[in-house]
């Protein structure tokens, strides 16, 4: 499960990269409630999605040269310097050099063997993001992958994330949890390309968010010019999810999750 006890390895920080950040916000805000609460001109405007005051997301406004829009996952480091080390020993690269955001952390963007993109933070005086596992901020990840097995051992060699291999419906899920947790520390899945071939051909990371109900949010989202790219899907024991992309393109995925039982 996620959680804001962050230890090394885990989820910290999500943001949102958009070409129209103004439209952006109001389309999250109709799904999710959020209010964007832009930054100063020494950050250029990068801001935060906020949940009843706390943080659930970034984002910030982009242009083409700096990649399509898309939500990015970053996950804690207690030294940036020395994962991005990690990560092109472990035949990654490193797209964004390690370097300080304000007095607030320490920040890079890298990329895994097949090209997939991430991001690793080393908190200062913000530790990640305020609010997970609540109805509009993040609940789960999954990395589309061609290749399993070495994504798993680059993460491996990065983070020291540990795996399980759970089942569903016959099929194997590989769930990931930081080094030294147990398996019900999972905050994601490494997951083989060819189960959803419309991501891009490299792989990617894709986020989920919890919300009331699936088919309502579905609705909005395509009310406010999003698009449906699975439909809304019952999944025994885990809940009703769709992945929808943003009215600019950036790719996530809600869920209803089921709540555990006793």
């Amino acid at each position: 499960m996620l959680t804001t006890r962050y230890v090394t390895g885990a989820p910290n920080w999500l943001d949102l990269g958009t070409p129209d950040i103004e439209g952006a916000s109001s389309f999250y805000q109709a799904l999710f409630g959020w209010q964007f609460q832009a930054g100063g001109p020494e950050v250029g405007g990068y801001g935060f999605f906020q949940l009843d005051g706390r943080t659930a997301a970034g984002g910030m406004q982009t242009t083409p040269d700096q990649g399509p829009p898309s939500w990015t996952v970053y996950f804690m480091t207690s030294d940036a310097d020395a994962t991005a080390k990690a990560a092109e020993q472990a035949h990654g690269s490193v797209l964004v050099q390690p370097m300080d955001v304000l007095d607030q952390g320490r920040m890079a963007i890298l990329a895994d063997r097949a090209g997939v993109s991430f991001g690793i933070w080393q908190p200062a005086a913000n530790n990640g993001l305020d609010v997970v596992e609540e109805v509009g901020a993040l609940y789960w990840l999954e990395l589309y992958t061609p290749d399993l097995p070495a994504a798993a051992g680059f993460y491996n060699a990065v983070f020291g994330w540990e795996t399980t291999a759970l089942t569903f419906a016959g099929d194997t899920y590989t769930t990931v949890h930081p080094s030294g947790t147990e398996s019900d520390a999972m905050f994601g899945a490494i997951v083989p390309l060819e189960d959803d071939p419309t991501q891009a051909p490299a792989g990617a990371w894709l986020p989920y968010f919890e919300v009331e109900d699936t088919d309502t949010v579905v609705g909005a989202a395509q009310e406010r010019g999003g698009t449906v790219r699975m439909p809304a899907t019952d999944l025994e024991n885990v809940g009703r999810i769709a992945e929808l992309a943003d009215p600019y393109g950036a790719r996530f995925a809600v869920i209803t999750s089921t709540p555990p039982e006793a």
